[in-house]
């Protein structure tokens, strides 16, 4: 298995599938998952002729079970030790979620790092929990709520959420899939449970306001307008506002979860956008 050490001593698990010279895309997973959630993209990617990069944040999947850094910065600094452990400076880095706010905190922290382009799809930016600047956002009581849930029946917690909300299973007419279903409980739970106590506070706290307005690169948000993980108002089309160069794609009826649920379709645009 391939690990990288960070300067704090962090054993980072990473995937590098491709040729050497071929262009590289860096993918950025979710809470609580781990790289694994990004099977159908790196499949396709490689495919498509690229290098394909991802990564268990500190703490998910087979990366240190680690109990402190659990923030965005030392989140970003993974990133840093990966990218500079493989010398893939200048990718594309493409962010789900939580794994979105990884990608806004590192090209804002890392500059010197000329990433070509980014993809925030369904991501927490600019700033999720509700505050007097940020009255769209969700009440802290819903977090409150999560990290409850995480310590007193991750298991549980951690079978509801993907049976539910996370992919639209729980809107009418819409087929689960059980094999979904178990992956993201199984990958959920090889990691954790103070790792993502933690990174609760980490997705749903960290306001990404000013980095999202000194990202200079071309960004694509893609969001679907039926997220009920990451609101679609007050994430997606804000962050686009904010960027300097940021384009919104709106996916009408899509879940949290589209990079799953709507691999065809994510895929085909996200090819589009890093070829154009």
């Amino acid at each position: 298995m391939s690990y990288v050490t960070t300067k704090d001593g962090v054993q980072i698990f990473y995937k590098d599938w491709g040729p050497r010279d071929a262009p590289v895309i860096h993918f950025h997973h979710g809470w609580p998952l781990s790289a694994d959630d990004w099977d159908a993209q790196m499949l396709f990617f490689l495919a498509e002729g690229y290098r394909v990069v991802a990564h268990d944040r500190r703490g998910h999947g087979r990366s240190s079970q680690v109990w402190n850094g659990h923030d965005m910065d030392h989140y970003a600094d993974d990133v840093a030790a990966v990218v500079a452990h493989l010398g893939t400076q200048g990718a594309v880095h493409v962010g789900h979620s939580t794994g979105g706010g990884e990608v806004v905190r590192y090209m804002a922290r890392y500059p010197e790092d000329k990433v070509a382009k980014a993809v925030l799809i369904a991501a927490v930016p600019p700033l999720m929990v509700q505050t007097p600047g940020n009255p769209g956002g969700l009440p802290k009581s819903v977090f409150d709520g999560f990290q409850a849930q995480v310590a007193s029946n991750r298991a549980q917690f951690y079978r509801d959420v993907p049976t539910g909300p996370f992919y639209g299973y729980n809107r009418p007419g819409v087929d689960a899939s059980e094999g979904i279903i178990g992956n993201w409980w199984r990958q959920g739970m090889i990691g954790s449970a103070k790792a993502h106590y933690d990174g609760i506070v980490a997705f749903s706290q960290t306001d990404f306001t000013e980095d999202l307005k000194g990202i200079q690169q071309p960004v694509l948000v893609m969001h679907g307008d039926d997220d009920q993980i990451v609101p679609y108002e007050n994430s997606g089309v804000l962050s686009a506002k904010l960027l300097p160069n940021g384009t919104l794609k709106t996916y009408e009826g899509y879940p949290h979860g589209m990079p799953t649920t709507h691999a065809d379709v994510i895929n085909a645009d996200l090819l589009a956008f890093i070829q154009s």
